[in-house]
């Protein structure tokens, strides 16, 4: 099982993925070898900021998602409900990437774990040719598919939306409950050695509480440990919420400075490009060591041991 959904499916029937479904009584995989979308980004894109910074990655998916955000800004993938995609076989995969430069690859867009047994086969094949994995999750995933996780995976960023907050993930996710996503988090803690990043999406006016924000960070610190990242993104309009704002810059510094008070060390904001809390700063003496503008890294302060 690979989705925290659990869905019951009888002969004939279809996942709310729209990707999964009875075949004779089996669970098949409709998008193994369908390749929607594949990009190469910067690796701080997903993002991902203490993992290989500065490399570039192929960026994959597929259609569906497990997920019904109402905001989504790949939605005319995520949402898809029709089986489309190049053909490719995970080889071809591992090839293209290599072939664009890529230092490895990511399953983002769309999330990952539904589509677990193809990003299995093609993480197998991109370490074949000395390439990293990476998944960009929204963590409602199954024991069963951390299992499979930690065959390929190198590293996965966590992708919380509105701190998780109860009422925010039913109205605006369809989902029930985020308890499955905590502990994916403590599943992949204890079973794997994946890197962890975490992100936190958040949308104002409906996803923004401060009360939650500490509790992700609090959670966090006690379970992840007060080095492990956690990203404050904003939100920007799209989808069937065109009517909201952007999140207003002042309200992802309030997050951010909860987190620090938590005892967080590596506080991040997402999607401000030119905020001074995108570079990296030493935990120790509080200089910048790693300063970016967005995506792009422009100054790099670390000695070869990663000292400043």
């Amino acid at each position: 099982t690979a989705c925290a959904r659990y869905c019951e499916m009888g002969k004939g029937q279809i996942g709310l993925c729209g990707i999964r479904g009875n075949e004779n009584g089996k669970l098949d995989l409709y998008v193994y070898g369908k390749v929607i979308a594949g990009h190469v980004d910067p690796i701080e894109k997903k993002p991902v900021i203490h993992y290989n910074p500065g490399s570039k990655i192929f960026s994959i998916a597929t259609t569906g998602c497990n997920w019904l955000c109402k905001y989504c800004q790949n939605s005319d993938i995520s949402q898809r409900r029709k089986v489309e995609g190049v053909d490719m076989t995970p080889e071809q995969v591992a090839n293209t990437a290599v072939e664009h430069g890529a230092d490895g690859i990511a399953y983002t867009y769309n999330e990952p774990s539904i589509f677990i047994e193809f990003a299995r086969d093609c993480g197998v094949a991109a370490r074949k040719k000395g390439l990293f994995n990476i998944f960009v999750s929204n963590g409602y995933d199954t024991p069963e598919s951390v299992k499979m996780m930690d065959e390929f995976l190198d590293c996965i960023t966590i992708d919380f939306k509105g701190s998780a907050e109860p009422e925010f993930t039913r109205k605006f996710i369809g989902v029930p409950d985020p308890q499955p996503i905590f502990d994916t988090i403590i599943e992949i803690r204890d079973k794997t050695k994946i890197h962890t990043e975490i992100t936190d999406l958040i949308v104002p006016q409906v996803g923004d509480s401060l009360e939650h924000a500490r509790k992700l960070a609090k959670f966090v610190y006690d379970e992840l440990g007060p080095e492990t990242v956690i990203h404050f993104l904003r939100f920007h309009p799209d989808y069937k919420m065109m009517e909201y704002p952007a999140t207003p810059v002042k309200t992802l510094e309030k997050h951010y400075e909860i987190a620090k008070s938590e005892g967080l060390k590596y506080v991040y904001l997402g999607n401000v490009p030119g905020h001074p809390w995108e570079h990296t700063y030493c935990a120790g003496c509080n200089e910048i060591v790693v300063k970016r503008f967005g995506f792009d890294i422009q100054e790099w302060n670390l000695d070869k041991n990663n000292k400043c």
